[in-house]
């Protein structure tokens, strides 16, 4: 029952709003009633196959699963694109008019009804296909140095690479992982770290398309925190495939790596919310630096950058983490600060450097644009302050 009321009203609110994105553009681009037509049953569609599409997991078919989903999240791109702008064409349509009646300017409206639903349209499309191209493309390798006080000699040079939000899920598989793992093993890499939401959904779907991670290639290994995809995937089961993958699962817990005679302290906690989930695991970066030497250089996996906060008091030297995408798409990279201190990028926490990935997959829609997937190789510095 509770899941048919999501859906009705999820369905209801998108019916609502594909209708104005509809009763905005349509009745200004065509006189054509046959595209007219075709046009609202493409609006009626999209509002439909999305609230179906994230249920299409339950299914028994896979090829029908994932052929939904593949459907309806690429309308759902579609249409947050369309909505984004239709917003925007009204508001400066309002202004437009506020100037022609006050005689600032003299325009024709019809013309300029007419030319703008067209130009909204056209830039929905553009934008979605672009950032379709740029979510299925494999990610790009961002190099960045992190300056670390007290850093000892032999560590100045050491190499993290970061791969963070993949969604091996409904539209990522085996193949795009395996492009990933391949590229990163190229990298030569200290140390793998793998800060959450590697995949969307169960373990019993996904295994088979999680194979590759065996193959991550590393001097120290590979290194994983659970994210907040996991938890609404089945943690623990996630957590047992992994580390049989040869993927060591931090668990509020840190190692410590001698890397030529020099100590490095390696910790993770689980995901910000994760205590939600499981009473036991509860995110506590302090619990993850407990007993860890106060002397050695120490950095914390944490899939949501806030954690930042406790991270600085836990007295670490680095966070890594991933879970914004960095908006992944615009505009809703100008959201992500409404729940998370940091939106992608390196930052600064009192004594703390706080790396936030835009991540190496992506979530719900196959599209990025203006938030470029990343695989991030961060090499250790000594710092000059």
């Amino acid at each position: 029952m509770p899941r048919l009321r999501f859906l009705i009203i999820t369905t209801t609110l998108l019916g609502v709003l594909h209708y104005y994105i509809g009763s905005r553009l349509l009745h200004d681009l065509s006189s054509s009633n046959t595209l007219t037509v075709a046009a609202w049953c493409f609006l009626g569609a999209s509002a439909i196959l999305q609230p179906l599409g994230f249920f299409a997991r339950g299914l028994p078919n896979a090829r029908l699963r994932d052929g939904l989903s593949w459907v309806a999240m690429t309308a759902m791109g579609v249409f947050s694109s369309l909505l984004v702008f239709t917003v925007l064409r009204d508001l400066i349509l309002v202004m437009i008019a506020a100037l022609h009646g006050l005689a600032v300017i003299s325009i024709d409206v019809g013309a300029l009804q007419k030319n703008s639903a067209i130009l909204t349209i056209a830039l929905a499309l553009s934008v979605s296909l672009i950032g379709f191209f740029n979510a299925r493309r494999l990610a790009q390798v961002i190099n960045i140095e992190v300056p670390l006080r007290n850093l000892p000699a032999q560590l100045h040079g050491f190499r993290i690479v970061q791969i963070s939000d993949i969604h091996v899920g409904p539209t990522i598989k085996q193949g795009y992982l395996a492009r990933i793992v391949d590229r990163v093993n190229t990298l030569e890499a200290d140390l793998i770290a793998i800060t959450g939401d590697m995949v969307d959904g169960r373990v019993s779907d996904l295994a088979h398309h999680t194979l590759p991670l065996s193959r991550l290639q590393a001097r120290h290994g590979s290194y994983f925190v659970t994210g907040n995809h996991e938890y609404y995937s089945g943690a623990l089961e996630w957590i047992s495939e992994l580390q049989r993958l040869g993927v060591h699962v931090l668990l509020n817990e840190h190692v410590q790596l001698s890397h030529d005679g020099a100590l490095l302290v390696l910790a993770g906690v689980t995901d910000y919310h994760a205590g939600s989930f499981y009473d036991h695991h509860h995110s506590d970066p302090h619990a993850a630096m407990a007993g860890a030497p106060q002397a050695a250089p120490s950095i914390l996996l944490a899939h949501q950058p806030r954690s930042a906060q406790a991270a600085s008091a836990a007295g670490f030297d680095l966070q890594l983490s991933g879970h914004t995408h960095g908006g992944q798409f615009w505009p809703w990279n100008y959201f992500v600060p409404l729940q998370q201190p940091y939106t992608a990028g390196m930052h600064r926490l009192e004594n703390l450097w706080v790396y936030v990935s835009r991540g190496t997959g992506y979530w719900g829609p196959p599209k990025r644009f203006g938030a470029p997937s990343e695989i991030t190789c961060l090499t250790l510095v000594a710092a000059n302050f």
